[in-house]
């Protein structure tokens, strides 16, 4: 029995994690990287894909030399890399109990960028970065504010810098 299937089939769902990605939305970045090589320069397409649901959220990246796989790759790896996201409120200002923000700091780090999500009460929305705030509205955060720190030019590396953040908050140290 193959364990790859045809991508003329069409994926069945077997667990509501599988159902959440199938209805979930998927937003992706693509760009074009070059290598030097002997004979000249090497076109490469690199994807980054977002795809999440209400308290989920996975992040892919992938190259390939045609856009369609490099995309493709991209929202498998994203779908293998799917977390559930810790909601709450933890603002001091709102105290209401909700789940439209995170219940407290947490910071997250990919190359030289650093990020501190901070948790803000109803109204104030996503104030950070442009490049953040698919990542957080994906997984249903509605009320945040942050921080950032480094080369944030980065857009991957910002992305995947708050991904780290969600994926941290699980790993709280009450020592700090």
């Amino acid at each position: 029995m193959s364990r790859l299937r045809n991508m003329d089939e069409e994926w069945i769902p077997k667990t509501k994690l599988g159902e959440l990605v199938q209805q979930g939305l998927i937003t992706s970045d693509i760009k074009m990287v070059q290598q030097m090589t002997a004979s000249g320069q090497r076109s490469k397409f690199k994807a980054v894909v977002l795809v999440g649901a209400d308290g989920f959220i996975g992040v892919g990246s992938a190259k390939s030399r045609e856009v369609g796989p490099a995309i493709r790759k991209a929202i498998d790896k994203a779908k293998l890399s799917v977390i559930p996201v810790l909601r709450g409120c933890g603002s001091k200002e709102c105290g209401c109990g909700g789940t439209h923000s995170i219940p407290f700091k947490i910071k997250g780090k990919c190359g030289s960028v650093r990020i501190q999500l901070i948790p803000a009460p109803v109204g104030v929305g996503l104030a950070c970065a442009d490049k953040v705030k698919p990542v957080l509205r994906l997984c249903g955060i509605e009320d945040i504010w942050s921080k950032t720190f480094g080369d944030t030019r980065t857009s991957e590396n910002l992305v995947k810098a708050t991904f780290d953040a969600l994926k941290q908050a699980h790993k709280f140290n009450f020592n700090i």
